[in-house]
């Protein structure tokens, strides 16, 4: 038996009764739980709603190597709304989509701060110098080449406040657990004991022990739901097909942000077990 460790310390404060918060009225669905999965990204990627269509955008980068997904992403860089456009860059350094280059160069000229800094973070992840021209406007005020910084967003970064906010928002990496789920986040800078645990989940991860795996699936069950959505993500994270069963309730979840993640990771590890054919999604999602 192991000795007692920080793994085994961050799975007991996992370690709760579950009681998922699911819809009350669930009516028989005829489709495969991947197909829910689509349905349920391709209706929030389109929806009227700017926050379900950030909480769905942001969803996408737990899905790696299908087109589909990164065209959506592609196309919500254009989003009205800053905050999607942001969850976009976001989600294509995520999913390490490098055909996506030229695109996020473009996000860098986008007129609101935090999507320029998603955009930025996304290409230093994929390893592109451009992405670093606008960390050195956030440390000497200027750009490179001479260029006057955009005054909007000069006044922003000069503001650490709402620097460091920015970069909690969108994960981007000024923060400690830069690589964490965007509601891990929102919960642990609440300082609880919830958003203690939600970064537990979220650092799991990656731990290979079985128990691990085991105090995930439980919490996906967990009564809040930044917990659920963190499990659910470092479900998705392990990339273990043999766990997709743990995370088919969250289709269900009365959270948008639960939902969406749950359809993510169907879809990350349906992939991960039988290596399908991306589902084309509708006309709608994939209109420029």
């Amino acid at each position: 038996m192991r000795s007692l460790s920080l793994a085994t310390i961050l799975m007991s404060l996992l370690c709760v009764v579950p009681a998922p918060a699911q819809n009350e009225s669930k009516a028989a669905r005829p489709h495969s739980p991947t197909e829910r999965a689509w349905e349920l990204l391709d209706k929030g990627v389109t929806s009227n709603s700017g926050e379900t269509r950030r909480l769905a955008v942001g969803a996408l980068g737990l899905v790696p190597n299908n087109v589909h997904v990164v065209r959506i992403a592609e196309k919500s860089l254009r989003d009205e709304n800053p905050q999607v456009r942001a969850a976009a860059a976001t989600a294509l350094g995520k999913m390490k989509a490098r055909a996506s280059i030229p695109k996020l160069i473009v996000a860098l000229n986008d007129k609101e701060p935090e999507a320029v800094l998603a955009a930025a973070q996304a290409l230093v992840s994929l390893k592109n110098q451009r992405g670093y021209e606008v960390y050195y406007e956030v440390l000497t005020g200027e750009r490179k080449g001479g260029k006057n910084a955009v005054a909007h967003e000069l006044e922003v970064l000069k503001d650490p406040k709402r620097l460091a906010e920015m970069g909690v928002e969108e994960g981007i990496g000024f923060v400690p657990f830069g690589g964490m789920g965007l509601e891990a986040f929102r919960a642990l800078r609440g300082g609880t004991e919830i958003g203690v645990r939600a970064a537990a989940a979220a650092i799991l991860a990656h731990d290979p022990d079985g128990r691990a795996a085991t105090a995930l699936s439980d919490a996906t069950g967990d009564p809040n739901w930044h917990v659920r959505v963190a499990a659910i993500e470092a479900i998705a994270e392990r990339g273990d097909p043999r766990l997709v069963s743990t995370v088919l309730s969250g289709l269900d979840d009365d959270k948008e942000a639960v939902r969406f993640a749950a359809a993510a990771a169907v879809l990350r590890l349906s992939i991960a077990k039988s290596h399908p054919q991306a589902r084309p999604l509708t006309t709608a999602s994939l209109a420029p």
